[in-house]
């Protein structure tokens, strides 16, 4: 598995759904212990804390990520968080909907896609503007991280496609232009992984619930990325970790959604 001392590592997790019947604390704390022995250097959180958004769901959840020892913790809503105006504890617990993060390797902006008490969601145009000169902030060079809750593009095995924000266009559009890497994603509980021009979209797992499609188990991913290159991991907790992708920076010459077939390890 890679991982030394050049790298730059990001931990994604998502849709951890406190609250919910089929939340599995042992899969959590399992999953923040296996982080916290990784000690990455920015944890990912992409939304779907809790079930309904209600306030004693999210201090639980607080409660839950409180020994994340990262000190780079980037937390996001999902569309079960902002249910009965729970984005209003969201904001009180954890700060702004809306986040960067920059140093000379990496820039990552993060963007609220929910929309109060709708499954479906979108980022809204008056918040493009943002979103580019927050990438024209930091090094032009950095490798540049875009994270969201909702897909950016459809996921096979995840059902009618209003799983997309609405202006996913609008958006793909924004990001290309921004010369931005990568998309992380969550929402559906299905992890997959595309490329649009050179663009890696990946979407997460859920860490810690059991409502899962198939043959599909919980995992989080594992990202270690470097001056030219970067590597992705999707990891089960308790479990196996699978290397599904590691690309040349300078040689990503994709085909429009060309998909990538995993590499177990």
């Amino acid at each position: 598995m890679a991982g030394d001392k050049k790298d730059t590592v990001i931990v994604q997790l998502s849709d951890i759904h406190v609250g919910e019947t089929h939340f599995v604390p042992s899969l959590l704390t399992r999953a923040i212990d296996e982080v916290n022995e990784l000690a990455p250097d920015i944890v990912i959180i992409t939304g779907d804390l809790t079930a309904n958004g209600f306030r004693r769901e999210y201090d639980t959840v607080r409660n839950y990520l409180a020994p994340i020892k990262c000190k780079n913790l980037i937390i996001q809503l999902g569309n079960h968080d902002s249910r009965n105006v729970g984005y209003l504890h969201f904001e009180e617990i954890f700060g702004s909907r809306y986040c960067s993060y920059r140093n000379d390797i990496i820039t990552i902006v993060a963007a609220d896609s929910s929309e109060p008490d709708l499954d479906n969601g979108q980022i809204g145009r008056e918040h493009y503007g943002w979103i580019r000169n927050e990438f024209e902030k930091g090094n032009k060079h950095a490798f540049k991280i875009f994270t969201m809750h909702h897909h950016l593009v459809p996921i096979p095995n995840t059902g009618r496609e209003r799983n997309i924000v609405n202006d996913a266009g609008d958006v793909l559009e924004t990001l290309v232009d921004a010369g931005v890497d990568m998309v992380l994603c969550g929402h559906k509980h299905v992890p997959y992984l595309w490329r649009i021009e050179d663009l890696v979209i990946v979407t997460s797992g859920t860490v810690s619930c059991l409502r899962l499609r198939g043959k599909i188990e919980p995992s989080y991913n594992i990202i270690y990325i470097r001056e030219k290159e970067f590597d992705l991991y999707r990891r089960l907790p308790f479990d196996k970790i699978e290397k599904i992708i590691g690309v040349k920076r300078k040689e990503r010459k994709a085909k429009l959604c060309e998909k990538f077939v995993t590499e177990k390890k």
